[in-house]
């Protein structure tokens, strides 16, 4: 168990039942999994685009990505179903708290101009939605070798019942909040 995880089962976990009024420990919000997805811009014009992409998100979150497909035919965009135009990768567990330790401590500083998370990503359901621009602020990727700019987009899920446990559960993390 890495430094994040044991914290929360110690320490964490205590506080947040008491400052959420909860009675059982059970009840304690936690983190469930963390969804990285990657839409890939011209990945029906060339396959290349989809496996180059697949390797910046393999270098992010060390997991191979599954190839989403289309689910519907869009004309307009020459799309047909079935066709792979994305990426997503689903971290649980052990790697789920080293990614999200990663998140907050290393990738959300190197941001310019960075004041903080918006506190309105929630979905309703205690799960909180972050999207990049680029995927060039982690430090495992090099920016030389990047030639088309790619954005994507981190969904923590968290076992909380609405938005306020959910923020709770990611204040007392170490997630950066705007104040």
């Amino acid at each position: 168990m890495n430094n994040l995880q044991v914290r929360f089962k110690k320490e964490i976990a205590g506080t947040l039942q008491k400052e959420l009024g909860l009675k059982n420990v059970m009840a304690v919000p936690a983190l469930s999994k963390i969804v990285v997805n990657m839409g890939v811009k011209d990945a029906i014009a060339d396959k290349k685009n989809l496996e180059k992409a697949s390797v910046i998100m393999a270098q992010i979150t060390g997991q191979k990505p599954k190839w989403a497909s289309a689910k519907k035919s869009i004309s307009a965009f020459k799309l047909r179903e079935g066709d792979k135009i994305g990426l997503v990768v689903t971290l649980r567990g052990r790697k789920m708290y080293d990614f999200f330790e990663r998140l907050i401590s290393i990738v959300m500083p190197r941001f310019r101009d960075f004041h903080g998370a918006r506190k309105v990503s929630f979905d309703g359901n205690g799960n909180y939605t972050l999207g990049f621009t680029e995927s060039t602020v982690f430090p495992e990727i090099d920016p030389g070798e990047i030639d088309k700019i790619q954005g994507f987009e981190v969904t923590i899920v968290t076992t909380a019942p609405d938005d306020k446990n959910g923020f709770a559960l990611l204040k007392a993390l170490g997630m950066p909040f705007v104040k």
